[in-house]
């Protein structure tokens, strides 16, 4: 077809995806020998993603690991039903859809203009919990990237006042399931030049008519003009998400400050001047490629 991306573009744009996935995968120890990951597929362009990544890695990982995609359809008015089955089977991949109406529940619940997103979002974990519970899986897979750590770090902050992201990997609230997420490393940007270019059949998530997060909003704009002006500066956040200093932040129940006695833990270097890169976030990052 005029105008598709090439064999070796798409290859180009995946290749810095699936590095930085194998990298969280292998970090945080997501996916073990004969795991059955149950992948929550919404038709957004990081599920997408994520499915391809895991597929990919499932024909060269050393371990062996199933993949089963799951899409709960929420009765939102005009959702293509049709759309996400095809898809499925034209791939070859196992999957069941799922409908329940959480869409009539939200809207008697939520008031006419008020964000829908936090009760859809409990009672869909509630439903995909539960088809988890019955598939065997042993691991829920979700396409949270980068940028929505970031931006969950932020929010937490500014809204919250909790210093709180959003973990790579957790035992869901039921204590039932292992929730990851293997796309933790990956820039959204990389995520959106590689699902455009690979022409997934997007499915809006608006649907509902709910009106987006508009301070979320807020905190992604922020996020991204810093990343225009200081290029590598996202994934150096990321990277101090694991590089914690305890004893260097303000939270008696994480460190024991009222024991300290008047010898220090960290001698006169607990005073020393940070040792800050000259030219801050612009330089270099060579560390940090295997992230971005």
């Amino acid at each position: 077809m005029p105008g598709a991306p090439t064999t070796d573009t798409l290859q180009k744009l995946f290749h810095p995806i699936t590095k930085a996935t194998g990298q969280a995968i292998g970090d945080y120890r997501m996916i073990e020998e004969g795991d059955r990951i149950m992948v929550c597929l919404s038709g957004g362009k990081d599920s997408y993603t994520l499915l391809d990544v895991l597929l990919h890695l499932q024909k060269r990982a050393p371990v062996r690991f199933e993949v089963v995609a799951v899409n709960l359809d929420q009765g939102q008015p005009g959702f293509p039903k049709d759309v996400l089955p095809r898809y499925l089977s034209e791939l070859g991949v196992p999957h069941d859809i799922l409908t329940e109406d959480t869409y009539s529940v939200v809207k008697e619940k939520i008031p006419e203009g008020k964000t829908t997103c936090s009760l859809c979002s409990r009672l869909r974990r509630g439903i995909l919990y539960a088809h988890a519970r019955r598939l065997g899986a042993t691991k829920i897979a979700l396409g949270h990237h980068r940028d929505d750590i970031l931006e969950t770090l932020f929010m937490n902050m500014f809204f919250g006042a909790r210093l709180k992201a959003m973990p790579p990997k957790l035992q869901s609230d039921d204590g039932t399931n292992v929730v990851i997420r293997p796309l933790a490393y990956v820039p959204e940007s990389q995520i959106i030049a590689y699902a455009g270019a690979r022409g997934f059949p997007i499915i809006p998530c608006n649907l509902c008519g709910s009106q987006e997060n508009l301070q979320r909003k807020v905190v992604g704009e922020m996020l991204e003009g810093w990343e225009r002006e200081h290029p590598g500066r996202l994934n150096n956040i990321l990277r101090s998400l694991t590089r914690v200093t305890p004893s260097h932040l303000l939270d008696a129940e994480l460190y024991d400050f009222a024991s300290l006695s008047v010898q220090p833990a960290e001698g006169d270097r607990g005073f020393d001047h940070e040792d800050y890169p000259e030219r801050e976030f612009l330089s270099g990052l060579s560390e940090l490629q295997m992230l971005g």
